[in-house]
């Protein structure tokens, strides 16, 4: 049994026991989190599409981390110009393991 689901902008398949790693949700290590925009179910070929979302299916899941990622470099440059732009960015993130999938 899998799902897909959408949270931050992004869609993730997700099937019991994954750990995913997503945009930063509220919480801390150990709570519960419920994803409740599914977009699809597949439960051993029976597989049911919303439009865009199911109505009544839900994931669950539990929050193992919360943490920051890699430093990704940001540099401007205009060739003769002088100009030049050091900048970096660490994204937060929620990494979360799938409990349940509801339909």
């Amino acid at each position: 049994m899998y799902a897909v689901i959408k949270t931050g902008g992004k869609q993730y398949r997700v099937e019991p026991g994954d750990v995913v790693t997503v945009e930063r949700l509220e919480g801390d290590a150990g709570d519960a989190v419920n994803f409740d925009d599914v977009l699809l179910v597949d439960a051993d070929g029976d597989m049911k599409i919303g439009t865009p979302s199911l109505d009544g299916a839900s994931v669950s899941g539990t929050i193992v981390e919360q943490g920051r990622a890699r430093k990704v470099i940001v540099f401007k440059f205009r060739r003769r110009k002088n100009y030049k732009k050091k900048n970096g960015h660490r994204q937060y993130f929620t990494r979360v393991q799938i409990d349940q999938i509801s339909a």
